[in-house]
């Protein structure tokens, strides 16, 4: 039986993936120190699982390499510190503590005996400062060219922390995947994104309230989480992924901000209308991956289109998340 650590796993897509091994007949432990990942019914349903545990502790100490085990087949190393909120407020953490947890991965990892692979979840905001400075193709290959964005804004702290960490792995000497997300959505993500903010207003709107929504001229291309935890296995595991570096998202199509709230509206059965408000300071007029390495190295693409995959997002968040906020509100 394969070996796997998922840190990040009481996370959005580090539980996800974990589940997902778990189907596939992993034994996995998920480390997570709790700041972020959420100890909800879905993870203790997890947990209950043959072959599934749980791991309380923070990567930034760096004794944590020593404490854990050696028998790792894979590393999935999800676990930083992210979000717009906490990326502003705290930059010099972000910077160091993204690092640190990397760099006790990276020691556990030459601990470990047969270790086959590290995965490190890097980030489309990889990007940001050369489309800043030079602009950048869109669909964007993961060959484009890195520059460091603008050194007085805070949000550039992630940007550099997933930089600095992907040029850690790449030169640890370790086996590595290095996977940059892009606009992954789905159950049990919090409310940190376009998807559930817009489904949650959308559910509470009242007669002809409208919609209200930013940067609706702007695109996106969405992948729905069960899509991108097949990429992050098959890249994990496939050995035509072994030292590359791949975008994990959907190319096709790319979606207007509007048309994701028509799509939002429609799903939940509302006929408001929407209200233009200004754009996001600093957003993209576009983001799309260029899938095609990706694709090629993996034999997969995405299967889930932007209807369905809102549709299982409301259904969560409707059971889990409004519903009952109106049942505690009674």
């Amino acid at each position: 039986m394969l070996k796997a650590l998922v840190t990040g796993g009481a996370g959005f897509i580090g539980y996800h993936l974990a589940r997902a091994l778990a189907e596939r007949g992993y034994a996995v432990d998920i480390l997570d120190n709790h700041a972020r990942g959420v100890r909800d019914d879905a993870l203790q349903d997890l947990l209950a699982q043959p072959g599934v545990r749980m791991i309380e502790a923070d990567l930034r100490d760096p004794a944590t390499a020593e404490a854990l085990d050696t028998d790792y087949d894979r590393i999935f190393h999800l676990a930083a510190i992210i979000g717009v909120q906490h990326v502003r407020s705290r930059p010099y953490e972000v910077l160091t503590a993204n690092a640190a947890m990397l760099d006790t991965i990276i020691r556990l990892g030459k601990r470990q005996r047969a270790l086959g692979r590290v995965l490190f979840a890097s980030t489309s905001e990889i990007y940001a400062g050369t489309l800043q400075a030079f602009g950048i193709p869109v669909p964007t290959p993961e060959d484009t060219p890195l520059t460091c964005g603008d050194l007085t804004e805070p949000r550039t702290s992630y940007m550099l922390s997933k930089l600095y960490g992907e040029a850690m792995v790449r030169f640890s000497g370790l086996p590595f995947t290095i996977v940059r997300f892009h606009n992954v959505y789905g159950p049990r993500m919090g409310m940190s994104h376009v998807v559930p903010q817009l489904l949650e207003k959308a559910h509470r709107l009242t007669g002809d309230t409208p919609l209200e929504v930013a940067s609706v001229e702007h695109s996106r291309s969405f992948c729905y989480v069960d899509d991108a935890v097949e990429y992050l296995v098959r890249m994990g595991m496939l050995p035509t992924c072994a030292n590359q570096t791949f975008n994990v998202g959907t190319q096709a199509p790319e979606v207007r901000i509007g048309d994701v709230a028509q799509v939002i509206l429609d799903v939940v059965g509302r006929a408001n209308p929407i209200q233009a408000l200004p754009e996001h300071p600093g957003s993209p007029a576009r983001r799309a991956p260029d899938m095609t390495r990706a694709v090629e190295a993996t034999g997969f693409r995405s299967r889930v289109d932007l209807r369905t995959g809102v549709q299982k997002t409301y259904d969560w968040y409707r059971e889990h998340v409004f519903e009952r906020a109106e049942v505690c509100a009674v």
